[in-house]
């Protein structure tokens, strides 16, 4: 850390927050704010209005300090150009910036990113290139072509200006929603949840600014207990959006100030979330983007009574893996469940399960049979089943209905591993 750490103040304020708003506008979209009547029942709340970043111009919330930071550069600064380095949202949002302004970026990704991420960043215009296994040596290379082109390098999160216009989204909140008792923001780096706090903050000071970090990637807490910043030696958690080791030292000055608790979910929590975003608000979320429904939704946090704004941050999800952790998610809400069933007439015996699961009024949504196992009766068949019911209760009653069939034997489910309606 460095010796003279600055204050909240000399990072951000609300004037420069107001400033990027104008900057930015009719360029980066007003999300909308959504609200939910179930999340709010849930979560014993007045009233929760979700604000939809993932519905924003690149698929998250990063245009709006990348732009607010590029728009202010030099004539001569613009000539020669911008380096980042990023794997994810940061990329497409100072591409799209420079695509916008006429300004040539550079994006330095580590070899683990993705194609179609590749693709998306490329397709702004901007020039990719692969370098290092991390991403730590991605930014390092980023640093190196900024000495050796004399490009200007746009931080993804610990800069003023970035912070003052991910700021933007608290005004939006604010105007859109009203009073608000609680907003929670998701932290990766910090750059969203600093603009957010002191745009909120500012208007009034009651309002209580709650950090969300996943349990693989929790450096905050630790930092604010040591009141210093801690740095995590690895991290592991399924959202990558949000997985850094460390706040920096100006994200560090107003998360310290300015935000008013963190809490942690597990990943297990975060598919819980994405299902009920995709189900009951009909949108998709990253995981880092539902992190703070799944706080919403925590015992760990108590929202009684209160109205409560969550940062829906990006949507940019891997559509096939966003499948596979929204099922997980409905799993855990007890809404769909894999059985093992032993079919005593295959093929035919499948009319008689799929008409008592319909009878039931379930879903039936997979079947596949499976090889025989020494615990399996040799003269039957192995059926690995999905089911999709209303609830637990309603799944268990017709795993029961199945169960008590003529020709089928309910042999094992998944349903105890899921949570409570």
């Amino acid at each position: 850390m460095s010796q003279q750490t600055p204050s909240a103040a000399d990072v951000v304020t609300l004037a420069d927050i107001e400033d990027a708003r104008e900057r930015i506008a009719g360029v980066v979209n007003d999300t909308p704010l959504d609200t939910s009547r179930t999340l709010a029942e849930r979560a014993s709340a007045d009233a929760v209005g979700l604000k939809l970043e993932n519905m924003q111009r690149t698929g998250s919330f990063k245009i709006r300090g990348a732009y607010n930071t590029m728009a202010q550069l030099s004539p001569a600064a613009r000539e020669r150009g911008v380096v980042t380095s990023s794997a994810g949202n940061h990329a497409q949002g100072v591409a799209h910036a420079g695509e916008l302004l006429g300004i040539e970026t550079t994006i330095v990704v580590p070899e683990v990113t993705p194609a179609a991420k590749i693709d998306a960043t490329e397709g702004y215009g901007a020039e990719v290139v692969v370098h290092g296994d991390i991403y730590e040596r991605s930014y390092e290379h980023a640093l190196d072509l900024a000495d050796e082109h004399d490009y200007t390098f746009v931080h993804p999160f610990d800069d003023d200006d970035v912070i003052a216009g991910q700021g933007t989204v608290g005004l939006e909140l604010r105007d859109e929603f009203g009073d608000i008792d609680t907003v929670l923001v998701a932290i990766g780096g910090g750059g969203l949840i600093s603009g957010v706090a002191t745009a909120l903050k500012a208007h009034d000071s009651d309002v209580r600014v709650v950090g969300v970090q996943p349990e693989g990637a929790a450096h905050v807490p630790p930092s604010l207990a040591a009141g210093e910043i801690h740095q995590l030696s690895d991290v592991d958690t399924v959202a990558e959006g949000i997985a850094d080791t460390r706040l920096l030292e100006r994200t560090w000055a107003v998360v310290s100030e300015r935000v008013d608790a963190v809490v942690t979910v597990s990943d297990a929590e975060l598919t819980t979330a994405l299902a009920l975003l995709a189900e009951r608000v009909k949108t998709v979320a990253e995981t880092a983007g539902a992190a703070p429904v799944a706080a919403l939704l925590s015992d760990d946090l108590d929202v009684s009574g209160e109205r409560v704004a969550a940062v829906v941050s990006g949507g940019n999800a891997n559509l096939t893996e966003h499948g596979e952790l929204v099922r997980a998610g409905l799993m855990r809400l007890g809404r769909c469940t894999d059985a093992r069933v032993a079919v005593h007439d295959w093929p035919s015996g499948l009319d008689t399960l799929t008409e008592v699961v319909m009878d039931a009024g379930a879903e039936l949504d997979a079947v596949n049979t499976q090889s025989r196992t020494a615990a399996d009766h040799p003269n039957r068949t192995p059926v690995e089943v999905t089911l999709v019911g209303s609830g637990p209760t309603h799944l268990r009653e017709t795993l029961d209905e199945l169960d008590a069939a003529a020709g089928l034997t309910v042999v094992t489910d998944s349903l105890d591993t899921g949570t409570s309606e």
